[in-house]
C-alpha cells in the first residue's frame, strides 16, 4: 500500500523493521494486515492448522498456538515489537483465562513496545441512553461484559510493567463483505424490534474503520488509554433496522413492546436490547487522528453494491 493511502502515513525509519503479532486474526485481523506496508513483518497466532495456508496467502507468518493451552504460548515473549489482541474471551464464566495466559506469555521476556486490545462497549452496561465517554466507570451487566472487564484488568498489568497499552472499546461491527456483517438476514427472517417507547440506542463501526483504528492505536495510542471506537450514527436499534430495510428494499421489521420481546426473542438478542448508550469518540478523532471512511451506517451498509 502506498504511504499516502496508509492511515498512518509514511512510517518513520525506526518502525520499518518492526514485527506485529496479531492474536485472533479473523476478519478484522486480516483487514489490519492488508493496511500495513509490506516491509513490516506480520505474524498471527492461530489454533487451527487449516488456517495456515490462508494466513500465508495474506502475507502473514502463522504461529500455531492456543490461548487455552498456556504451554503453546511459551515462544510469544519477545517475538514481536507490537501486539494486537483481537481474540474473544471464553464463552462462559466471568474471567478471561485467555487474556491472562497471553499476558503471562508476553511477560516472560522483553515486553512489546505497544499492545492494543479490542474490548467492547458492553463494559459500560446500561447507560439509559446517556452519552458515554471513556472516563465513565465500567458497570458490566452480563457475563460477556464481565469477561471483557477482566481481560482489560489483566492486560493493564502489562501496561504498568512497561508496555504501551491502548484499549479499544468496540460496539457492533458491520460490513457488507463480512460474514453476517449486515442486518439483511435478520430482516429476511422478519425478526421484530422494540417499539419506539422501549427502544435503545445502538452503536456501530465498519470493520474497515475498526482495522484502521487498530493501526492508529498501535502507533499513536497513549499508554493505559481507552478509546471508544464508533461512527457518528445516532440511532436507536429499531431505526437502524428500518434504515437497512429501506436501503435494501426490504420490509421494515415489526415493532413489539418489550414485554412481547421477552416472550418472542432469544436471550442473546434480548441482552443487546437491554442496554442503551451513545458513545463519545473525541479521543478517537483527536488523539488517534482517525477520520472514518464510513462516518455513518448509511454509507457503510451500501459500500459494496454486490451485497
Amino acid at each position: 500500500m502506498p504511504s499516502n493511502q496508509n492511515p498512518l502515513g509514511a512510517l518513520p525509519a525506526r518502525f520499518r523493521r518492526q514485527r506485529l503479532l496479531i492474536i485472533g486474526c479473523g476478519d478484522v485481523g486480516l483487514r489490519v494486515a492488508r493496511g500495513l506496508p509490506a516491509r513490516l513483518r506480520v505474524l498471527a497466532l492461530t489454533s487451527s492448522p487449516a488456517r495456515v495456508r490462508e494466513l500465508r496467502a495474506a502475507g502473514i507468518t502463522p504461529l500455531l498456538g492456543n490461548l487455552d493451552d498456556a504451554a503453546s504460548l511459551a515462544r510469544l515473549g519477545s517475538l514481536a515489537t507490537r501486539v494486537l489482541h483481537l481474540a474473544p474471551p471464553p464463552a462462559v464464566g466471568e474471567l478471561d483465562s485467555r487474556s491472562l495466559a497471553l499476558a503471562r506469555a508476553l511477560r516472560r521476556r522483553a515486553l512489546p513496545q505497544a499492545l492494543v486490545y479490542a474490548s467492547t462497549t458492553g463494559v459500560y452496561g446500561d447507560c439509559a441512553g446517556d452519552w458515554v465517554a471513556e472516563t465513565r466507570p465500567v458497570a458490566p451487566a452480563t457475563p460477556r461484559a464481565l469477561r471483557r472487564v477482566n481481560a482489560e484488568r489483566a492486560l493493564r498489568q502489562l501496561g504498568r510493567a512497561g508496555a504501551r497499552l491502548s484499549i479499544l472499546r468496540v460496539p457492533g461491527i458491520y460490513a457488507p463483505d463480512r460474514e453476517g456483517g449486515t442486518p439483511r438476514a435478520r430482516l429476511l427472517r422478519g425478526t421484530p424490534v422494540l417499539a419506539a417507547p422501549d427502544d435503545v440506542y445502538t452503536n456501530h463501526i465498519h470493520a474497515d474503520d475498526l482495522a484502521r483504528a487498530c493501526l492508529a492505536a498501535l502507533w499513536r495510542g497513549a499508554a493505559q488509554r481507552c478509546y471508544n471506537v464508533a461512527d457518528a450514527s445516532e440511532l436507536k436499534m429499531g431505526d437502524y433496522f428500518d434504515l437497512a430495510a429501506d436501503l435494501y428494499g426490504l420490509p421494515r421489521p415489526p415493532r413489539v413492546a418489550r414485554s412481547q420481546a421477552l416472550e418472542q426473542l432469544p436471550l442473546s438478542l434480548l441482552s443487546f436490547m437491554g442496554e442503551s448508550r451513545r458513545l463519545v469518540t473525541t479521543r478517537m478523532t483527536r488523539e488517534l487522528r482517525l477520520r472514518l471512511r464510513y462516518p455513518t451506517v448509511r454509507e457503510g451498509l451500501v459500500a459494496n453494491p454486490h451485497q
